[in-house]
């Protein structure tokens, strides 16, 4: 329940204070942000299987943020984009964690249990 109220909290914060983001960070706040949607699927996830615990959510909200951005960053200093394979790992975890919150809920509303664990 905490990771969707983070997540609604921040949209709704987003919505109404405006804030401009230079374009130059760009691409560092938008691997940033996909990282941290990761941790909070991903927190959902836990939450319907009752396995969510607090620090491993916010180790892993503000960690993979900061080390998306940072190899964004280094990338672009060596000319390279590292931020690619952090939207291709992020992006497809984000998938999967969506993929078992769907599950979980078709499985809860047709009273059957096919989940398959990871």
């Amino acid at each position: 329940m905490i990771p969707i109220l983070g997540l609604v909290l921040g949209i709704i914060i987003g919505v109404f204070i405006p804030f401009n983001i230079p374009s130059q960070y760009s691409t560092y706040v938008a691997v940033a942000i996909l990282a941290a949607l990761d941790s909070v699927f991903g927190g959902i996830a836990a939450t319907m299987q009752k396995k969510f615990e607090m620090k491993v959510f916010l180790s892993g909200f503000f960690g993979n943020a900061l080390l998306a951005a940072g190899l964004a960053y280094i990338g672009d200093k060596l000319g390279i984009q590292i931020y690619l394979a952090a939207i291709f790992a992020f992006g497809n975890r984000l998938f999967l964690n969506f993929a078992i919150i769907r599950r979980f809920l078709l499985n809860k509303y047709s009273k059957t249990d096919n989940i398959v664990e990871k």
